[in-house]
């Protein structure tokens, strides 16, 4: 008997990372090079999919006032090289 646990992926293709902004694929399409000119985080190279926790990271960072203690971009960033260097990457 095998248990299974569900896994939700971080990097998710560009329809899922359009409705994390609540917006349509095609939205999201129309819009991505003035998100990406504001600092989005681009898709991966190889996949081609985005990380949803730097999204949730870039979106905080547009309200710092607001939200003082969300991540910075550049924190994430290193807890990031941290996660990797951990794994041996």
């Amino acid at each position: 008997m095998s248990i299974r646990f569900h896994v939700d992926p971080r990097d998710v293709p560009p329809e899922k990372a359009a409705r994390r902004l609540g917006l349509t694929q095609e939205q999201f399409t129309d819009l991505l090079p003035r998100l990406l000119s504001r600092g989005f985080p681009a898709s991966d190279p190889d996949t081609g999919n985005y990380d949803l926790d730097a999204i949730d990271v870039w979106r905080a960072a547009r309200h710092r006032r607001l939200l003082p203690s969300a991540p910075s971009p550049a924190h994430s960033s290193g807890l990031v090289a941290a996660r990797l260097e951990k794994m041996g990457g």
